[in-house]
């Protein structure tokens, strides 16, 4: 039994078969430099089945002024879901996932 703080990486080292664990595929979708922006298109990703994860949220939040040094916030997706979340990316350009005045968001 590995001890639970060894990094997974360190387990996979040799096992060139295991490396291939689902999630560790990865692409970059979309950048923010604003993290609020980045979990709000993440929200609409994961809402519309898409495993979307966020990459440097909090990095970029500790300091806003390096964010754009950073690089900003990175959404990432498995590439089995790339062409599914450039679709979900362009409803939200064209604001499909806007609520109206009348929404009710009480939860109710």
């Amino acid at each position: 039994m590995h001890a639970s703080n060894e990094p997974l990486d360190g387990l996979l080292t040799g096992v060139p078969d295991l490396a291939r664990l689902p999630g560790r595929d990865l692409v970059e979708v979309a950048r923010y430099l604003i993290p609020l922006e980045a979990n709000l298109v993440q929200g609409c990703l994961v809402a519309s089945g898409i495993p979307a994860v966020l990459a440097d949220a909090h990095l970029v939040q500790t300091d806003m002024l390096l964010a754009p040094a950073l690089g900003g916030v990175r959404i990432l997706v498995p590439e089995d879901h790339l062409q599914h979340a450039l679709a979900v990316l362009a409803a939200f350009a064209r604001g499909e996932f806007e609520l109206g005045e009348d929404a009710d968001v009480s939860g109710a």
